[in-house]
């Protein structure tokens, strides 16, 4: 079954600062409110720095402990690290018979063995690759030691290579890579899980990107579904979008909301996930030349 093209969509993400917090929907409180009427949401203290991940660029809420995330830099040793809801480290997984080519997101959903942990190696600079790999890893309940990956996935795009740093999982299994352009807007590509393995070639996607102008820092570097899978959120280096999940994976790139990061003061923001009790949290780069990388937690109050 070949991989396709599911939607396509502007994804431009804009901004919105209001009094001292910022206005964010709930991560997922907000599906049970009426459209217009979202909660309002603070940083929960100061930026973290996390010396483990000077490369920060994907962070994950696993389903199996809560309270725990998992972060990787995006070159370096294959090594999921594991965070704690304030972005104390509380272990390192190493993932063997993995390779680091450009790790740039990572995210937890549902798979045979119940929850495992997606790896999207898809970075691509300049443009070069031949095909992108996620590996597929068993959740466990420990944080430390090694696993290896119990399934490969590859693929490649129709229209040459591509830049991406975005991998989304729906609560249902379905497996999305937004890709960005230098000069257009991404496309989200669905990959069927049944259809991979070690074994398999890689096999093209249908379909064509939208064109228009993508700025640098509107760029897309990380995205998330919430545990309710009613909204997607998309961000860049200080921004975040949201979409509601069944409209994005239908086609229809409708923002919802915007949210202004800038006010947090990450040196480079990478990444995004969805927690619990309406958490949302942040990772990021330390800024070059080996710095820390930052973590961060927004909160969501009914008003």
């Amino acid at each position: 079954m070949p991989y396709r093209v599911v939607n396509r969509g502007a994804g431009i993400l804009g901004s919105v600062v209001v009094a001292s917090g910022l206005l964010l929907p709930g991560p997922i409180a907000l599906a049970q409110r009426p459209s217009g009427t979202p909660p309002l949401c603070r940083p929960a203290g100061a930026l973290v720095k996390v010396p483990e991940l000077p490369e920060a660029s994907g962070l994950a809420a696993s389903r199996r402990v809560p309270g725990r995330l998992w972060a990787h830099n995006d070159s370096g040793e294959p090594v999921l690290f594991a965070l704690d809801a304030r972005g104390a480290l509380t272990g390192r997984v190493t993932v063997s018979g993995a390779k680091v080519g450009d790790w740039e997101a990572v995210a937890v959903g549902p798979c045979p063995s119940g929850s495992c942990i997606f790896v999207a190696d898809i970075g691509d600079n300049n443009a070069s690759r031949q095909r992108i790999t996620i590996y597929r890893v068993p959740e466990s309940d420990g944080s430390t030691g090694s696993t290896s990956a119990s399934e490969v996935f590859h693929a490649t795009y129709p229209d040459g290579s591509h830049d991406a740093e975005t991998l989304l999982v729906s609560p249902d299994g379905r497996l999305f890579v937004v890709t960005k352009r230098r000069n257009g807007t991404g496309c989200a590509v669905r990959i069927p899980q049944g259809t991979a393995s070690r074994r398999q070639r890689p096999t093209r996607t249908r379909g064509s990107t939208a064109r228009g102008r993508q700025g640098r820092q509107r760029r897309q570097n990380h995205g998330a579904v919430s545990p309710d899978g009613q909204w997607v959120v998309l961000r860049t280096k200080t921004a975040l979008s949201f979409y509601r999940a069944p409209e994005l994976f239908a086609g229809n790139w409708r923002e919802a909301r915007r949210v202004d990061l800038k006010v947090l003061g990450e040196p480079q923001g990478e990444a995004v996930a969805f927690g619990a009790a309406n958490a949302l949290y942040l990772a990021g780069e330390g800024g070059g030349k080996s710095q820390p990388g930052t973590f961060a937690r927004l909160t969501c109050d009914s008003e």
